[in-house]
């Protein structure tokens, strides 16, 4: 009882400091318009520049000095703006009395948002997000030393966002559940991510991951399920899995 309660409050007080996954933003000193930079952007990194929160807006300040710089951000025929990755608009930066015109792309200036002409040119800026769905069924530690071999590790899920990436690309397996990066450490009941990082945000399918797991047999491992809700399961390593990769 005493080791269940201080696991509980190791876990508030990791959890209260750990950091989510963030976008990895990338100023990019080359000008083009608002097309070619998106193009780039996707054959070299994930995508234009896409931000959810306050959060996302001071990694991507960080990312850039005075310059005017395409983001993700574009108007198109129906009158909406999207992001150029396909996410939804959840949070936009506005500067004062924008967008003003019918100009149907955004800059960034002085880290607020003007909308301008897609055929100037200016610097951008891409993220790397990028997750790769290996289609191969392999148990969870050959899943691991490939990723590592080829990549660079099994994805952690720490975010709502990275959620939602990983929904994104885990309809491409062609097996019910697909590894993660996530591991029980028996000893102290307590799932984790390979990074040693707490398991803060969780998505976890009813009667998955909230009751003491049996490793006797079998260590165990999470995995996604790749139809559905798309929740987390426990399974014994040994299965064999399609995995998620993270490239970044």
């Amino acid at each position: 009882m005493a080791q269940s309660l201080y696991s509980s409050l190791l876990l508030i007080a990791l959890c209260s400091i750990s950091e989510c996954v963030q976008r990895q933003y990338h100023f990019i000193n080359e000008q083009k318009n608002w097309t070619e930079a998106q193009r780039y952007c996707r054959e070299k990194y994930t995508d234009l520049a896409t931000t959810d929160n306050m959060n996302d807006m001071i990694q991507l300040n960080k990312s850039v000095n005075d310059e005017r710089v395409w983001i993700g951000l574009k108007m198109t025929h129906d009158n909406n703006w999207h992001w150029s990755s396909g996410d939804p608009v959840l949070f936009l930066n506005w500067a004062s009395g924008q967008p003003y015109s019918k100009d149907n792309c955004a800059v960034m200036r002085n880290g607020q948002w003007v909308v301008g002409p897609c055929s100037n040119t200016s610097f951008f800026i891409c993220y790397n997000n990028k997750l790769i769905v290996i289609q191969q069924n392999l148990s969870w530690s050959e899943a691991l030393r490939y990723c590592r071999q080829n990549h660079v590790d099994l994805v952690s899920v720490q975010s709502v966002e990275m959620q939602r990436h990983v929904m994104n690309v885990v309809k491409l397996a062609s097996t019910e559940a697909v590894w993660l990066g996530l591991h029980n450490y028996c000893s102290m009941n307590m799932w984790l991510w390979l990074s040693g990082d707490m398991v803060c945000y969780q998505n976890w399918a009813p009667g998955n991951g909230s009751t003491p797991e049996n490793c006797k047999l079998e260590n165990r491992k999470g995995a996604v399920q790749s139809g559905g809700d798309q929740t987390w399961i426990s399974l014994p390593e040994s299965h064999r899995l399609n995995f998620i990769c993270r490239n970044y």
